[in-house]
């Protein structure tokens, strides 16, 4: 190259900046990065004849800036061109989705983010090869100088040095050629790629050192790779990991491979069919095949068998794809423990798992339950819901069940099951204590609860717990019933009840302690039935279904009388009163409420003294002795408040808030009504404070102020909706409003 001759780097500055065309503008007429093309302006990099040429025709050079690359190195001295290929698979049809992962890859491609490696992770079945492909046939036109497709799966152990053979061979390196060396076959690719714009897409990539000897210095060359594993040792990659399809991408993509009848199925079966194949592609396009080649008759028939858990994977496998072989694909290179882990956490009835569980479950130390799942997470098996929580794929968990549980003893089963239900119930009991430590609790078989590793800070705490894993334990307390460890199961329905009492669950409620009296019948624990029965009474009157609760208050009653058991008899007398009292049999209600009120105080049960008297003020106020109603209110307030249980102090404070409407004292209500709503926020009862904003409402309507009534019950709403009109004497008088 003479020396009064230009490079071309600041040839092609100068051209751009004379025809007043942007880097931008430039970048997209010649298919390259704008941060590429100001390094070859400022020689930080060197152009191809490739990229010469598309820059001397967009800038209408006639020729002269190729000639300028051509002067800089003698022809004999570069290294053959590399045969251009085009090598991607079709793009996959029916794509829907995930633009947020392909405005990531654009950017990735394009060069607006640095690096030349993009690595697309998740959960085999997720769709990440579709979202490669997607990504770089968008992008193709940018890569004049070949793209590829490799696919790991099919490769042997020796993974990396077979591809990189068979690399070199397709931009023409002759195979007598090809040095032996694993490292000498990277430098010779890396040699052979220098200044060229090549995309390589690497699907199903086992592991780091399948990628290592692949990526290049150059910035024209990029690397997508696909992955179950995160392969986080690749520090510099830019990051898309992959999760199951939003439920409307989810019902696109079935109503568009499912053929005719699946784009005109209704919207809830549709919902119905993907939300069992857990959004998953790979399992909603295998369904829509099914349903496409007529081996079903119609989607409601698809989603009949589909919704049977234990045959479902049999209908995710159709001869050419299956969901199963994805995941023993994913599992192939697990240990012996990580397996027995994923195994066991398929037995969780929870949705959302405790690291504690996992623990308790494998038997092994929390730090060690922490690493393995990790590792697990790692590879797409579970999902990390918060630092201390995880959770697994329904599919998942239906394949750890049908293909890895097999390898486990019923008896490693039953124990695991019996260790996570003895540790649930220890922690339930310790946060019930915090949640009403005066609640009186019978001897429990399994009484060795220890302090300490598992205490609660304080009865904010205990209720936190209780409100992530009710439903775990709820699904406990059946498995317990199903195992016939019936102890457990009456146990755990006992220790939730005053939650769901607090947080109105009537219907988790109801299913434990049916399944408690199930279970004390099968075993015979009469007591525990009497228990169980009268619970079960208890939350069929809070929730208004009095005729119910009466029939299990008697039959519980009976059972009481027969054990010789006075505190029971005096509990299902005080029940069936509460009970009459809603049912308007007044005079039956206070001779009950009467004779239970001098028993408890008899026996000094301050509690359920204060409980009765509350009850017995309630009766008052709706036989309109609105004093005498205040007064047993305001007394058992006092009570309440000395022995520490502020839920029963505001259901107090809002009994003589009705007592003083009831009197026509609205200035008396409205003070005791804001209150009781101030407290109820203290305690955490949305139920007592939708009940003081429904009487504020009712007391606004009665003095004309209905614009601030509405207002008031819509907060009300809010907080809780659908107070029972049965049960409330606020909500009758807004319901007549």
């Amino acid at each position: 190259m003479k020396k009064d001759t230009p490079d071309f780097g600041s040839e092609l500055r100068r051209r751009r900046n004379e025809k007043k065309i942007t880097l931008d503008a430039l970048s997209e007429q010649v298919f390259c990065s704008k941060s590429y093309l100001s390094k070859v302006e400022t020689g930080k990099t060197r152009a191809n004849l490739q990229l010469g040429s598309l820059c001397d025709d967009a800038l209408e050079a006639q020729g002269e800036l190729v000639a300028l690359l051509e002067d800089q190195e003698p022809m004999e001295k570069r290294p053959a061109d590399i045969n251009s290929i085009f090598g991607l698979p079709a793009s996959p049809s029916h794509f829907v989705g995930r633009p947020e992962e392909l405005k990531s890859i654009a950017d990735h491609l394009t060069g607006a983010l640095e690096g030349s490696l993009c690595v697309i992770s998740g959960m085999a079945g997720v769709g990440k090869t579709a979202l490669a492909l997607q990504g770089a046939w968008a992008a193709s036109k940018s890569f004049p100088d070949g793209c590829f497709f490799l696919d790991f799966s099919e490769t042997s152990p020796h993974g990396a040095r077979e591809v990189l053979s068979s690399l070199l061979q397709l931009i023409g390196v002759p195979e007598e050629r090809l040095p032996s060396r694993p490292d000498a076959l990277a430098n010779l690719w890396r040699s052979r790629t220098r200044d060229k714009r090549l995309l390589l897409v690497l699907d199903n990539v086992r592991s780091t050192a399948d990628v290592a000897p692949l990526l290049s210095s150059e910035p024209g060359c990029k690397v997508i790779v696909t992955s179950q594993k995160r392969l986080s040792a690749l520090e510099e990659a830019t990051r898309v990991p992959v999760g199951v399809l939003t439920d409307t991408a989810a019902g696109a993509l079935f109503r568009a491979a499912g053929g005719e009848r699946a784009a005109c199925a209704p919207e809830a079966v549709v919902r119905a069919v993907v939300e069992h194949c857990g959004r998953l592609p790979l399992a909603v396009r295998i369904v829509a095949a099914r349903l496409r080649s007529g081996s079903m008759r119609s989607v409601a028939e698809l989603e009949g068998r589909l919704s049977h858990e234990a045959h479902r994977l049999e209908l995710l496998d159709d001869g050419d794809r299956s969901v199963t072989a994805a995941l023993t694909v994913s599992c192939h290179y697990l240990s012996g423990e990580q397996r027995r882990v994923l195994a066991l956490l398929a037995l969780h009835p929870g949705l959302a798992i405790d690291l504690h569980d996992v623990a308790v479950l494998a038997d092994i130390a929390p730090l060690r339950a922490a690493t393995l799942v990790d590792s697990l997470a790692d590879a797409h098996l579970v999902t990390h819901e918060s630092s201390r929580r995880v959770s697994m794929h329904g599919l998942v968990r239906q394949f750890a069940r049908v293909e890895l549980l097999a390898h486990l003893t019923v008896e490693e089963q039953h124990a695991a099951l019996r260790r996570l239900l003895e540790h649930g119930l220890r922690l339930a009991v310790a946060a019930d204590k915090l949640l009403t430590p005066q609640r009186f609790r019978p001897p429990v078989i399994l009484d060795d609860f220890p302090e300490g590793a598992w205490a609660f800070s304080d009865r904010a705490a205990g209720i936190l717990w209780l409100e992530s894993e009710w439903r775990s334990l709820v699904a406990l307390c059946e498995t317990a019933a199903e195992l016939g460890l019936h102890s457990l199961c009456w146990q755990l329905a006992f220790t939730l009840r005053d939650f769901f009492f607090l947080t109105k669950r009537w219907g988790p409620w109801i299913e434990t302690h049916t399944r408690a009296v199930e279970s004390a019948r099968t075993a015979g624990a009469r007591t525990w039935l009497a228990i169980s029965l009268s619970n079960l009474g208890v939350a069929h009157s809070d929730r208004g279904d009095l005729t119910m609760a009466v029939g299990y208050f008697q039959q519980a009653l009976v059972l009481y009388q027969e054990l010789g058991d006075d505190d029971g008899v005096a509990n299902s007398v005080s029940n069936l009163a509460w009970a009459e009292l809603y049912l308007g049999e007044y005079e039956n209600c206070m001779d009950g409420l009467r004779t239970a009120l001098k028993y408890y105080r008899r026996m000094e049960n301050r509690r359920n003294a204060a409980i009765t008297l509350r009850g017995i003020a309630l009766l008052e106020a709706e036989i309109q002795l609105c004093n005498s109603a205040v007064k047993h209110a305001q007394q058992a307030r006092a009570e309440f408040h000395a022995l520490g249980l502020e839920l029963d102090a505001v259901m107090s404070v809002n009994c003589a808030a009705w007592a003083h409407f009831q009197a026509g004292d609205h200035r008396a209500a409205t003070a005791d009504y804001k209150e009781a709503l101030a407290l109820a926020e203290s305690c955490a009862s949305s139920y007592e404070g939708a009940r003081a904003l429904t009487g504020l409402g009712n007391i606004s309507w009665a003095c004309g102020r209905h614009e601030a009534a509405t207002e008031l019950w819509r907060r009300a709403d809010a907080l809780y909706g659908g107070l029972e009109p049965v049960m409330l004497g606020e909500a009758r008088v807004r319901l007549a409003s």
